[in-house]
């Protein structure tokens, strides 16, 4: 059975050390990184696809998403691709709508659902986008797809929001985490609140934050390394 590798990044628009940055990715060799605070502003398109070129990696999707977007290497097949728009009420007091990038993949013969997704500061947005978030996706996906969620949180483990996402799926870093796993700051790593949901049906082999002298200047987050074990639903474990 195929393992998916698969790194979530906040990767701050760009506005720190791109070349660590790229080195960072590369080094975990990943199948998929979801990307938030992708750079949306100014010459977006070509900065993102600078970001992918440099990591030896090809924009999967995102492209529709005004934060998000998902990498991927070319063992991976994108079947669809599902752009979420997480909707924004009067005293949000975000600048921007929050969405999610939601994409089928396959990896060797296995399809798996995979969603980037970076959720509001406000407690009460971030309660509400997670519901939304998961209500999309059981929209858009079958349910003999097994999703994966994974990106910036925005808050710790415990909370509302964090408990809802693990009604979609496991905490990667609980399943089989090693560290203590903060990813808050990059330079003083104090709060863990990026994270990995997977789908129940899924095996985690592996989570860890990388850790080398880049991280510190690639962005203000560390990034969230996990290794999933691919396989027919009917073959996994309940």
């Amino acid at each position: 059975m195929p393992t998916l590798r698969l790194l979530t990044y906040n990767v701050r628009s760009l506005r720190d050390d791109n070349a660590a940055l790229a080195r960072v990715i590369q080094s975990v060799e990943p199948h998929v990184v979801c990307v938030q605070e992708a750079p949306r502003f100014a010459r977006w398109r070509s900065k993102r696809a600078a970001l992918a070129r440099r990591s030896g990696l090809v924009v999967a999707s995102g492209i529709r998403d005004p934060a998000n977007m998902l990498l991927c290497s070319l063992a991976v097949d994108v079947l669809a691709e599902h752009p979420i728009a997480l909707g924004k009420l009067p005293g949000d007091g975000e600048r921007f709508a929050r969405g999610a990038t939601l994409a089928v993949l396959r990896l060797g013969g296995c399809r798996v659902a995979v969603a980037s997704v970076h959720l509001d500061l406000r407690e009460g947005s971030r309660q509400r986008h997670a519901a939304e978030l998961r209500a999309a996706i059981a929209a858009r996906i079958d349910d003999d797809i097994p999703v994966v969620i994974a990106g910036d949180i925005n808050d710790d483990p415990g909370s509302t929001a964090w408990q809802s996402l693990e009604r979609q799926g496991r905490d990667a870093w609980v399943a089989a985490g090693t560290g203590d796993g903060f990813t808050s700051t990059a330079a003083r790593p104090r709060r863990r609140i990026d994270a990995v949901f997977v789908d129940p049906r899924l095996r985690v082999v592996s989570a860890s934050v990388p850790d080398q002298p880049d991280v510190r200047v690639a962005s203000d987050h560390r990034p969230v390394f996990a290794e999933i074990e691919l396989c027919a639903p009917r073959q996994c474990p309940a």
